[in-house]
């Protein structure tokens, strides 16, 4: 018997519609590696990639860069298994060692901003020389939202589910090379 996750996972992708192609994908890596090495390239950063997501979105940039730095890695959710967020529970926190240094959090998406929050609070308390944010992709909101800024951003897009380029489809699909929309299925199918 088929797993219903997979099989839903298979015709959202057949449904999906494509907002970014894998060469625009691309072009907005490159981008934004550029932005970041003239920024931090004498700087001796650490990059701190945010969760499964944002460990796509952190080797895209960093096998751009030609400049030193050191790589970690954080899981803050606060989501568990449930639909809803609740509070943030740390699978891996940021270490002490990051006191003193420059650090770059990168994140594949922006949505209501809550972790990277959260994320940059826990951060700052650990005495971190500089703090930037790189984001693959900011999400428009439908509902107001206070989110933090982010210092090297990739592409805008609607308040549409998107996955690809990190971001999953019910666990799958974050590896693809191009960004895709769910589209809602249409009325009378």
């Amino acid at each position: 018997m088929r797993d219903d996750r997979l099989a839903d996972a298979v015709e959202a992708r057949r449904r999906a519609r494509r907002l970014l192609s894998a060469p625009e994908v691309d072009a907005v890596y490159d981008r934004m590696a550029g932005d970041i090495a003239a920024l931090l390239a004498g700087a001796n950063p650490v990059v701190v990639a945010v969760m499964h997501g944002g460990v796509f979105t952190a080797i895209e940039l960093c096998r751009r860069f030609e400049f030193p730095y050191d790589f970690a890695y954080v899981h803050p959710t606060r989501y568990g298994h449930e639909l809803t967020g609740g509070e943030l529970d740390w699978k891996v926190e940021p270490k002490p060692e990051l006191k003193g240094r420059t650090v770059l959090i990168v994140d594949d998406i922006l949505d209501g901003g809550v972790t990277l929050g959260e994320l940059e609070r826990s951060m700052r308390s650990l005495g971190i020389e500089r703090l930037y944010k790189a984001v693959f992709a900011i999400k428009a909101l439908a509902r107001p939202a206070v989110r933090p800024s982010v210092d090297f951003e990739g592409v805008h897009v609607e308040d549409v589910y998107v996955f690809g380029c990190g971001m999953d489809y019910r666990g799958y699909w974050r590896g693809l090379p191009e960004l895709l929309a769910v589209d809602a299925p249409k009325s009378g199918t």
